[in-house]
């Protein structure tokens, strides 16, 4: 009876927890202060700057400035400071923080043909803050830990055989069945909104296509899609090239 009763509690705050994002055209579960995340994004840029190898390459580091600062402004995001750093390393990635702050890989720099494939990446990250995908991830996790933490207690506790096997079979089973599957929606969500981003800001998008084409042609993780946090890159570019011919360009 302790455990329906809180998991009903649960759903009802999840339900109140729910936001609309016009951007996205769905709700969002969102528990998790923004400005708690810029803080930890902080924290964790100047971890960045203090671990890894900045570039000294003046004009590398001008260029994703420019076309990042471009890309912003198109995305709605230029009333707030952005920081656009370029890191000596030949991993073709780039990130963003919570509190404006984008870090991109030499190597990323050196593999794209032009600004335009420089801005789909840079809308890419634009777009996951728009999205507000780090609130929602947070949240997400929060949420799916406070009831296996209560399924665990109803088992009779984490030392007892039931407790053990409802933390382990419930951390798997979320991971795969439910947070995992997200972060690839929350991915894909954000190759279309970059999309839009690049486009208002004058690069065309179907380099968006090209460039995860030469992603792909690098070769990737052999993981399999249904255990991975990012979809394919088959996926991206079947779903990027629908939604660009969606929209005629």
């Amino acid at each position: 009876m302790r455990l329906r009763s809180s998991l009903v509690l649960i759903c009802g705050l999840m339900l109140s927890a729910c936001a609309y994002n016009a951007d996205l055209g769905r709700d969002q579960f969102a528990v998790v202060d923004e400005s708690a995340l810029a803080r930890s994004g902080e924290q964790a840029w100047n971890e960045a700057l203090r671990t890894g190898k900045v570039s000294k390459d003046a004009r590398m580091n001008a260029r994703v400035r420019a076309v990042g600062q471009r890309v912003v402004e198109a995305a709605g995001l230029a009333n707030r400071p952005w920081d656009y750093v370029v890191f000596d390393n030949d991993t073709p990635n780039a990130f963003v923080l919570p509190g404006g702050h984008v870090g991109v890989n030499s190597g990323l720099v050196k593999l794209v043909d032009n600004d335009d494939q420089l801005a789909a990446v840079l809308g890419h990250e634009a777009a996951h803050v728009v999205a507000r995908h780090a609130v929602e991830r947070y949240s997400q996790q929060m949420g799916t830990q406070l009831v296996l933490a209560i399924a665990q207690a109803a088992a009779g506790g984490g030392g007892s055989d039931g407790g053990k096997a409802v933390s382990a079979l419930g951390g798997a089973g979320a991971q795969v069945g439910f947070l995992l599957p997200f972060s690839r929606k929350h991915e894909l969500e954000a190759d279309r909104l970059g999309v839009d981003f690049m486009q208002r800001a004058g690069y065309r998008p179907r380099e968006a296509v090209a460039l995860w084409r030469k992603m792909q042609a690098q070769g990737g993780s052999n993981r399999a899609e249904f255990t991975s946090t990012h979809p394919s890159d088959a996926t991206r570019i079947q779903a990027l090239e629908n939604y660009i011919a969606s929209q005629g360009w």
